[in-house]
């Protein structure tokens, strides 16, 4: 089947037994980082327009990104709550911090100085000028030598690979997507530039 991308239009052949027994998926575009959901069987519903496309030609799956194209999902409910300050640390010999390795503000650097450290668009502690990632959008909480990311109820989600995370621990160099930008964690040991 054919898919398109519903922000930029970009077209991608998607190989539908990649569904399995899911009768949906959500599909990162590689061209403009957009998150969208494509269904399995490529026909749209009956509300949808007729798909485009013409004789001998394969049909275009569009998808809006509108509430009626979506299946129902029940809205899990995010503690926003850090973890008690008392088990939340720094680690001692190692130096954190997140670089943008896809997205608009792809090749910068943030150096983490506190245990918990919120990554939101305007006025959280790491602010990343990408108009996909909530205000409030995840936070990573150090405790010691280990990471947790946490989402923190965001609208396009918190993903590491495919899958979208509500908690998730993360490692040196582990990877993750918020918004349309994909940042990395990188531990280095303390006195290394």
């Amino acid at each position: 089947m054919i898919i398109e991308c519903n922000r930029c239009y970009a077209r991608y052949r998607y190989d539908e037994t990649r569904f399995g027994d899911k009768a949906s998926k959500k599909v990162r575009c590689t061209k403009c980082l957009a998150i969208f959901d494509i269904f399995s069987g490529g026909a749209p519903d009956a509300s949808d327009p007729a798909p485009t496309g013409r004789a001998g030609e394969e049909t275009v799956l569009r998808l809006a990104d509108t509430p009626s194209r979506r299946e129902p999902t029940a809205k899990k409910i995010v503690s926003t709550n850090p973890r008690p300050a008392a088990e939340l640390k720094m680690p001692a010999s190692s130096k954190v911090s997140l670089a943008v390795i896809a997205g608009p503000e792809a090749g910068r650097m943030y150096e983490i100085g506190k245990p918990r450290v919120v990554i939101g668009r305007h006025d959280a502690d790491i602010s990343v000028d990408d108009p996909e990632i909530s205000r409030s959008h995840a936070a990573i909480e150090l405790t010691g030598d280990k990471a947790l990311l946490v989402d923190l109820g965001s609208t396009n989600g918190t993903f590491v690979g495919e899958e979208q995370i509500q908690e998730c621990p993360i490692e040196n160099q582990s990877e993750f997507s918020v918004g349309g930008s994909t940042l990395m964690l990188i531990v280095t040991p303390k006195g290394t530039t």
